[in-house]
Protein backbone atom coordinates (compact mmCIF):
# COMPACT_ATOMS: atom_id res chain seq x y z
CA UNK A 1 0.00 0.00 0.00
CA UNK A 2 2.90 2.48 0.77
CA UNK A 3 4.48 1.48 -2.25
CA UNK A 4 1.66 2.16 -4.50
CA UNK A 5 0.93 5.75 -2.52
CA UNK A 6 4.73 6.55 -3.39
CA UNK A 7 4.43 5.35 -6.69
CA UNK A 8 1.67 7.51 -7.33
CA UNK A 9 3.15 10.47 -5.83
CA UNK A 10 6.19 10.01 -8.10
CA UNK A 11 4.22 9.51 -11.12
CA UNK A 12 2.19 12.97 -10.35
CA UNK A 13 5.54 15.08 -9.96
CA UNK A 14 6.94 13.10 -13.05
CA UNK A 15 3.62 14.12 -15.15
CA UNK A 16 3.66 18.01 -13.86
CA UNK A 17 6.24 18.60 -16.14
CA UNK A 18 7.44 17.30 -19.19
CA UNK A 19 10.72 18.91 -18.19
CA UNK A 20 11.21 16.49 -15.03
CA UNK A 21 13.03 13.35 -16.17
CA UNK A 22 13.47 11.60 -12.99
CA UNK A 23 12.26 10.84 -9.25
CA UNK A 24 13.16 8.96 -6.28
CA UNK A 25 12.23 8.16 -2.62
CA UNK A 26 15.79 8.00 -0.89
CA UNK A 27 16.77 7.12 2.64
CA UNK A 28 19.30 9.81 4.01
CA UNK A 29 21.50 6.85 4.23
CA UNK A 30 21.00 6.59 0.22
CA UNK A 31 18.93 3.26 -0.03
CA UNK A 32 16.06 3.87 -2.61
CA UNK A 33 12.86 3.56 -0.78
CA UNK A 34 10.52 4.29 -4.51
CA UNK A 35 11.86 5.29 -7.83
CA UNK A 36 10.65 6.48 -11.49
CA UNK A 37 14.08 6.83 -13.26
CA UNK A 38 14.85 6.10 -17.15
CA UNK A 39 16.76 3.47 -18.29
CA UNK A 40 20.32 3.54 -18.04
CA UNK A 41 19.99 5.39 -14.84
CA UNK A 42 21.23 3.25 -11.94
CA UNK A 43 18.97 3.57 -8.90
CA UNK A 44 21.79 2.24 -6.52
CA UNK A 45 23.80 4.97 -7.73
CA UNK A 46 21.38 7.73 -8.01
CA UNK A 47 20.65 7.13 -4.12
CA UNK A 48 24.39 6.75 -2.78
CA UNK A 49 25.12 10.42 -4.51
CA UNK A 50 21.79 11.75 -3.44
CA UNK A 51 22.50 10.56 0.11
CA UNK A 52 26.50 11.80 -0.41
CA UNK A 53 25.21 15.32 -1.62
CA UNK A 54 22.61 15.90 1.15
CA UNK A 55 24.82 14.72 4.03
CA UNK A 56 27.79 17.92 2.51
CA UNK A 57 25.00 20.49 2.07
CA UNK A 58 23.72 19.66 5.46
CA UNK A 59 27.10 19.79 6.85
CA UNK A 60 28.16 23.23 4.64
CA UNK A 61 24.64 24.67 6.01
CA UNK A 62 25.55 24.60 9.29
CA UNK A 63 29.10 25.63 9.15
CA UNK A 64 28.42 28.73 7.47
CA UNK A 65 25.29 29.57 9.73
CA UNK A 66 22.86 29.37 6.76
CA UNK A 67 20.70 27.48 9.31
CA UNK A 68 18.47 24.08 8.74
CA UNK A 69 18.88 22.97 5.00
CA UNK A 70 16.05 23.04 2.78
CA UNK A 71 17.20 21.54 -0.43
CA UNK A 72 20.17 21.03 -2.58
CA UNK A 73 20.82 22.37 -6.65
CA UNK A 74 23.18 21.01 -9.12
CA UNK A 75 23.12 22.56 -12.64
CA UNK A 76 24.77 20.60 -14.95
CA UNK A 77 25.69 21.39 -18.51
CA UNK A 78 22.72 18.66 -19.50
CA UNK A 79 20.28 19.73 -16.76
CA UNK A 80 19.32 20.03 -12.99
CA UNK A 81 19.55 17.38 -9.62
CA UNK A 82 17.47 19.03 -7.25
CA UNK A 83 16.89 17.38 -3.42
CA UNK A 84 14.84 18.06 -0.87
CA UNK A 85 13.93 16.43 2.79
CA UNK A 86 10.70 14.46 2.62
CA UNK A 87 11.12 13.92 6.25
CA UNK A 88 14.23 13.28 8.55
CA UNK A 89 14.73 10.08 7.42
CA UNK A 90 14.08 10.57 3.67
CA UNK A 91 14.62 12.75 0.43
CA UNK A 92 13.05 13.30 -2.62
CA UNK A 93 15.16 13.79 -5.43
CA UNK A 94 14.43 14.51 -8.89
CA UNK A 95 16.11 15.35 -11.89
CA UNK A 96 15.22 18.31 -14.52
CA UNK A 97 16.15 19.09 -18.34
CA UNK A 98 18.62 21.91 -18.79
CA UNK A 99 15.15 24.24 -20.24
CA UNK A 100 13.38 23.45 -16.65
CA UNK A 101 11.31 26.08 -14.72
CA UNK A 102 12.64 25.90 -11.61
CA UNK A 103 10.10 27.91 -9.92
CA UNK A 104 7.54 25.79 -10.46
CA UNK A 105 9.21 22.67 -10.18
CA UNK A 106 10.15 24.01 -7.26
CA UNK A 107 6.97 24.43 -5.84
CA UNK A 108 5.64 20.69 -7.15
CA UNK A 109 8.80 19.07 -5.39
CA UNK A 110 7.70 20.86 -2.18
CA UNK A 111 4.38 19.51 -2.50
CA UNK A 112 5.07 15.92 -3.53
CA UNK A 113 8.07 15.91 -0.32
CA UNK A 114 4.91 17.23 2.10
CA UNK A 115 2.99 14.06 1.02
CA UNK A 116 5.91 11.54 1.10
CA UNK A 117 6.99 12.85 4.56
CA UNK A 118 2.86 11.80 5.42
CA UNK A 119 3.76 8.39 4.38
CA UNK A 120 6.35 7.70 5.46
Amino acid sequence: MRSEMLTSILNDLNGTSAEIEASAVISTDGLVIDALLPAGMDEDRVGAMSAAMLSLGERTSQELARGELEQVLVKGKNGYILMTHANQESVLTVVAKTNARLGLIFLDVKRAADAIGKIL
